[in-house]
């Protein structure tokens, strides 16, 4: 009797984790493409940046966003340097970029590397920024937001 529940609690087991079949995709199907994303050209100028702590309006560095030419984005803090960005992706309305690691405006002597999504949004150049330094602990990674106008 013990064999005869074990075999039948299997075959209900088996049934349950029998995997369906994914819907086939219709855009696909239909010969249509996922959108995809902004013209780079939208973005393209010279912009002043202000980057405030994620959350805050204190303006904690300013930098030059040259994105001029659509192929090599680079930015400058005062006195220093350009930074290449690499652009590594588009989707809707952003542009996913990155760029490091480089001597951090923030954080004097330490190096960082930054992940950044940005869009346009009334005329402005706004970014959400992902800085990431070489420490160990809560304060190596920071969360900043980036609002910049056309020169």
């Amino acid at each position: 009797m013990r064999i005869t529940a074990l075999i039948g609690c299997l075959v209900i087991l088996a049934g349950c984790m029998a995997k369906e079949e994914a819907p086939a995709d219709t855009a696909a199907a239909v010969g249509m493409e996922a959108p995809a994303g902004p013209s780079l050209a939208s973005f393209a100028g010279v912009w002043n940046v202000n980057v405030m702590p994620e959350g805050r309006d204190t303006v904690v560095t300013t930098y030059v966003l040259n994105t001029t030419d659509t192929t090599a984005w680079a930015f400058a803090f005062p006195n220093r340097p350009p930074i290449q960005m690499r652009v590594t992706g588009r989707s809707g309305d952003s542009v996913m970029t990155e760029a490091g690691p480089f001597d951090s405006s923030l954080r004097p002597g330490t190096q960082v590397s930054v992940s950044s999504v940005a869009w346009i949004e009334d005329g402005k150049f706004m970014a959400r920024t992902t800085a990431r330094y070489p420490t160990r602990g809560a304060d190596s990674v920071a969360a900043l937001m980036t609002v910049g106008t056309r020169q």
